[in-house]
């Protein structure tokens, strides 16, 4: 079934309901978790010492899944360090796996390391069952950079690549999106994160290619789209 921007149910499954803040309390991972069972966003994505609490939450909830991240937010730690993080997370019940890659191999041309550093987690989280995301940073990168990366991430396996962490000097920009869509083809899913904040800024990432959006204003985006919709979805009951 094709997207329809005018259907907040169907803005709501492209977002991941992001809570990735270092003081982040167990009170608002709770609110964060309620809210996506509220309006089916696709996943709540939070820090892994809360996956455990988040998969409590969401309990019998099969259509959100809990998302988490490995080697956040600056991708310099060692593989072997990352691949047992998502291993743990995974035990704890997290479904997806946002990785952030090894940015200093890429600066430095060792392709290999790269390679190797991506591949380590993606069979982590292919074992225990979850999906591999795999965060390029592009604030940081050249546009050549971007692609190799890409490329990389695919023969690596991963299941999507992302722009952001949300923490470096830039976020998703529509111009990113549309190149890493041209470089991994039509089958390898694309995040847009860092600074999606409304609904519109939802659909110009969608149009460049984006399948999923890592938002921490998901229920403001959606609102927003209800409101676009009409009165005949101005209520948030059913989602």
């Amino acid at each position: 079934m094709s997207f329809k921007p005018d259907d907040p149910a169907q803005v709501a499954r492209l977002i991941d309901h992001t809570l990735l803040k270092p003081e982040a309390s167990r009170e608002q991972i709770v609110r964060l978790c309620d809210e996506a069972r509220r309006y089916r966003f696709a996943s709540v994505c939070v820090n892994p010492a809360y996956v455990a609490l988040c998969a409590a939450q969401l309990e019998g909830v099969e259509d959100v899944a809990v998302c988490t991240v490995v080697g956040f937010p600056l991708g310099a730690t060692l593989l072997e360090v990352k691949a047992f993080e998502a291993e743990r997370a995974i035990a704890n019940g997290a479904r997806e796996v946002d990785m952030v890659m090894n940015v200093g191999a890429l600066k430095s041309g060792d392709i290999d390391l790269l390679r190797r550093d991506i591949r380590a987690v993606v069979e982590a989280a292919h074992t225990g069952g979850a999906i591999c995301k795999v965060i390029l940073e592009t604030a940081l990168l050249t546009d050549p950079e971007k692609e190799t990366a890409c490329r990389v991430a695919r023969e690596a396996g991963a299941d999507f690549v992302k722009t952001s962490t949300g923490f470096g000097p830039g976020g998703a920009t529509v111009a990113d999106i549309a190149l890493m869509r041209r470089v991994v083809g039509p089958e390898m899913g694309v995040k847009a994160a860092g600074g999606v904040r409304t609904y519109a800024d939802v659909i110009a990432m969608v149009e460049a290619g984006a399948t999923r959006i890592g938002a921490s204003a998901g229920v403001r985006i959606v609102e927003e789209a209800m409101g676009q919709a009409g009165s005949g979805a101005a209520s948030g009951d059913s989602y």
